[in-house]
Formats: structure tokens, sequence, C-alpha cells
């Protein structure tokens, strides 16, 4: 169950992130509550899957997730690059965290 929890805390760690962006853009109340809750959520799964998991796991995880999900949501929704160099990097990431679960 601590990765189903991780696996959220990812999850709402990049609508955390979309929020962030879109109250850069807007500043309404809306952008605001995504913004909150989808931290709010994120750290709250996080601190669930960190009962069992290791600290240095969860974190890689977590922020690994973040990062390749707000890349992937500003490549989709937010018109950013899409260049080759930004989607081999992406590749990188996902390897790093899948060499530490595996040496874990």
């Amino acid at each position: 169950m601590a990765w189903v929890y991780l696996i959220l805390a990812g999850a709402f760690e990049v609508v955390g992130v979309t929020g962030m962006n879109k109250v850069s853009r807007h500043k309404d109340m809306q952008s605001y509550i995504i913004l909150f809750l989808g931290f709010l959520l994120s750290f709250g799964f996080l601190s669930m899957g960190m009962e069992t998991l290791p600290m240095g796991m969860a974190y890689a995880v977590w922020t690994g997730i973040g990062t390749v999900g707000g890349v992937v949501i500003g490549m989709l929704f937010y018109e950013e690059s899409k260049d080759w160099k930004r989607i081999l990097f992406i590749g990188f990431i996902l390897t790093a965290v899948l060499g530490l679960k595996l040496t874990s």
C-alpha cells in the first residue's frame, strides 16, 4: 500500500505544480485552491508512504514523479518545448528512480 500512497503523492505533486503555474498566470481563487489542495494531498500521501518506505527512496520517487509529470504537463498543455533532449533527460530521471528501487 505504501507504493500506492507514494504514486498518489507524486500525482498530487504534479497537481500542485500545475496550480502554481495557474497562479502565476491568473491569480484567481480556483488556481490557489488547485495549488494548495495539490500540495496538501501530496504531502499527506508522502507521509503515509514514508511510514513503510525508506526516506531516501520515497523522496526520490516522489520528486521523480513530480519532475517528470511537471515537464510532461508543460509540454502537453502549456506549449513548452518537446525537444528530443528534454525527452532523453526525462528518461534519465526515470532510469535513476528505477535504479534506486532495484538496488534497495
